[in-house]
């Protein structure tokens, strides 16, 4: 399913995960959803996507979180 949602190709948004024939980023999905849109608001603020594609955007964020690769967090408060 998220096969037809998400592609990368690097002449689209310098090869960053869009939703297809967009160039809707998942990383723009994520930072909206992060910062409390609903999914219902992001849809609607951008007709080229669905529903299914926001969750498909999700699914292919968390999928890459899942991966054997250790993200260092350096935290600036300390």
């Amino acid at each position: 399913m998220r096969a037809n949602f998400i592609k990368s190709d690097p002449s689209v948004m310098m090869g960053k995960p869009v939703i297809t024939g967009t160039r809707i980023t998942v990383e723009l999905i994520l930072e909206k959803l992060a910062a409390g849109e609903t999914v219902e608001q992001i849809v609607e603020a951008h007709p080229g996507l669905t529903e299914e594609a926001v969750r498909a955007a999700q699914a292919f964020a968390a999928e890459a979180l899942r991966a054997d690769v250790i993200y260092p967090r350096s935290d600036t408060s300390s």
